[in-house]
């Protein structure tokens, strides 16, 4: 007897006639080998494990902060953040050209492809990152007098995570071009925060100070634990599905194409990541700890604009091939709608709700309620146009779409350069919601004169589709 029957046997009748046909197609999601079905499956979990996270690295920064102090977590974000985005620009871009080619040589049976690309792809994103690594040490040996004396050993430590961190995210890529989404996610985002946790809190009981020294060297046996486990478990699923005995390399086709992604996603990660570091380089710890727990409650609403993205990726991917801009702009306007009034509403509770929030990782982060406040009108601009950027890279305008985030990333460190030995952790928040705001306008603007579709909630369907009908005959 299958779940289904059991279900209708369970549900009274008119709740059955209603819900099977629900059940019926979750079923055949689940249980379908397709590619279409194995791609859905794979965005339900990933978003799934997102979500997880979220709850955990939300509760986990409120345990460190309470620990730790908001002078101590202040240093301890702000090197944490650095080795994030330090590890993951290592890569080149060639964590994600490994979904993108992965699954061209397992149609065409190149196993030896299989191999060398991840291969490859771990070596390059380690010798990266080592070197990244080994610069920044002798940064610090030379310009050690010249970095705040707490700085220094914390960034010192931080500088050992990043081939970690590298490879750590290619074997997310590799997973997840294999449709093996719990082991390309889990371990960064569910085992690694609660590892660094765990480590926290069995250092102390064993004597250490709860201080930042400490927490970063938690954060680096969580990091080689995590992603050493990881590169025994991926590698020996590769093995298993690729038997393959020799390795080819095509260095050159891999890296013309990562080079690309790299500076799409480069932009963008700097982007959403950057002003953090800029306060660490203007204000002291405790202001970056406020700073940063305002800055990560309202992330919560973000997951409104990834759960969309997630959603809509494929369909874009569709609609495009298919060459039909009608259609294309109506599902286009559609995700506007999707994005923004659930970001409004999630975001307004988010507000509603903040001085409590922060009040959880301390008394003095309350102080961090109006940087929600002028984040959330950032948020709310990118909110109104969707998502503009998957639109543009999945109808093959890449190179326009990383000039966004370009002038984005630059108009953000410019601002925040301006404004925050001005207003100080107001003027970090306002530099980043203007950035979000000019990012918005720009991938607004290109959208419609590129492929004449209107994405702006105040548009009505109708006309953005007459629009777009017009312009694209």
């Amino acid at each position: 007897m299958t779940l289904i029957d059991t279900a209708g046997r369970l549900l009274p009748p008119r709740y059955a006639a209603r819900f099977m046909p629900v059940f019926a197609r979750l079923t055949l999601l689940l249980t379908a080998a397709d590619e279409t079905s194995a791609a859905s499956r794979m965005a339900m979990i990933a978003f799934a494990i997102r979500i997880v996270s979220a709850a955990i690295a939300f509760v986990s920064q409120i345990i460190l902060a309470r620990l730790m102090g908001e002078f101590e977590y202040g240093i301890f974000v702000f090197v944490w953040v650095i080795a994030i985005i330090l590890g993951n620009l290592s890569c080149l871009g060639f964590h994600t050209a490994v979904i993108r080619f992965l699954p061209q040589y397992r149609t065409e049976g190149a196993d030896e492809a299989i191999l060398g690309l991840a291969a490859t792809a771990r070596i390059f994103a380690m010798v990266s990152a080592t070197l990244i690594a080994a610069t920044g040490i002798v940064a610090l040996y030379l310009l050690g007098d010249r970095i705040e004396s707490h700085y220094v050993q914390p960034l010192f430590v931080g500088a050992f995570i990043l081939p970690m961190i590298a490879l750590g995210d290619v074997l997310d890529g590799t997973a997840r071009a294999n449709g093996w989404p719990f082991h390309a996610l889990s371990p960064t985002y569910i085992v690694r925060p609660l590892l660094i946790l765990a480590f926290v809190a069995a250092a102390i009981g064993v004597g250490r100070m709860a201080d930042a020294n400490t927490a970063i060297l938690a954060s680096l046996a969580a990091a080689y634990l995590t992603t050493i486990v990881q590169f025994v478990v991926v590698t020996g699923k590769l093995r298993t599905r690729f038997p393959a005995r020799k390795m080819e390399i095509h260095f050159k086709t891999w890296l013309m194409v990562a080079f690309p992604i790299f500076l799409i996603e480069g932009f963008y990660f700097m982007l959403t990541n950057a002003d953090v570091i800029i306060v660490g380089l203007y204000l002291p710890p405790e202001k970056v700890a406020v700073y940063f727990a305002a800055a990560k409650t309202m992330a919560l609403v973000h997951f409104v604009y990834f759960a969309v993205k997630a959603a809509a990726a494929q369909r874009f991917s569709g609609l495009v091939s298919g060459a039909d801009r009608t259609a294309l702009a109506a599902f286009a306007g559609q995700t506007v709608r999707w994005t923004f009034w659930p970001s409004l509403l999630v975001g307004g509770l988010v507000i509603l709700a903040g001085p409590f929030l922060l009040s959880l990782f301390g008394p003095a982060f309350q102080e961090g309620h109006m940087i929600m406040v002028v984040l959330f009108a950032g948020i709310l601009a990118k909110a109104m146009v969707g998502p503009g950027e998957v639109v543009l890279t999945m109808t093959g305008e890449h190179k326009i779409c990383a000039a966004i985030y370009a002038a984005a990333l630059a108009a953000n460190l410019a601002l925040n350069v301006m404004l925050i030995p001005a207003w100080g952790l107001m003027g970090a928040a306002a530099a980043t919601a203007c950035a979000m705001m000019i990012e918005a306008g720009l991938l607004h603007v290109i959208v419609r004169r590129r492929l004449g579709i209107v994405m702006f909630i105040a548009s009505r369907p109708s006309a953005g589709n007459r629009h777009s009908a017009a312009e694209a005959g």
